[in-house]
């Protein structure tokens, strides 16, 4: 039941909070300049990415891109969410890590279905000419999932404690 629990807070949570700010950047940032702060190292600034990573894949035709950016995507995310509710091999680092990827994974597809196949990106960090592309809160969960990820697969659990000290 926790695992159910986790789970689906995470979900409305990433969902939902990226969802509210993609909005708030439609509302204060579309057609305008943008906002910097901190000299420049942030920035707001309203994009639509129609490709994939970094706009990758942007000038596919639209059967290739309702294939490639919305079909595969949403069956890759709906397979671990399956997987997040039924491996019996995930810890709960992983649990929360996977979850994380999903919902910032659902949110940019639902971004495609729901906005003509594009996804509102409107944060970008740098230094002079040293920047990242354009993101938004799903890619920052995606990116918090995946180093949770990382971490749980180099973490010693007490299962491998317990292993390491009956060889």
């Amino acid at each position: 039941m926790n695992r159910v629990i986790t789970i689906i807070a995470t979900l409305v949570i990433t969902i939902g909070i990226d969802q509210w700010t993609k909005a708030l950047a439609v509302d204060h940032l579309k057609n305008k300049l943008g906002d910097s702060y901190l000299d420049g190292f942030f920035r707001f600034i309203y994009a639509e990415n129609t490709g994939a990573f970094l706009g990758q894949g942007d000038q596919l035709s639209e059967t290739a891109s309702f294939w490639i950016l919305k079909i595969l995507p949403m069956m890759v995310l709906l397979g671990l969410l399956a997987y997040l509710f039924f491996s019996k091999e995930l810890d709960r680092i992983s649990i929360f890590a996977f979850a994380l990827i999903v919902g910032g994974g659902l949110s940019n597809v639902a971004d495609r279905f729901l906005n003509n196949g594009a996804v509102v990106d409107f944060m970008n960090m740098g230094i002079g000419d040293l920047r990242t592309g354009i993101f938004n809160f799903a890619d920052v969960f995606i990116m918090i999932g995946v180093g949770l990820m990382l971490v749980a697969q180099f973490w010693p659990t007490k299962k491998d404690a317990t292993e390491s000290v009956d060889a």
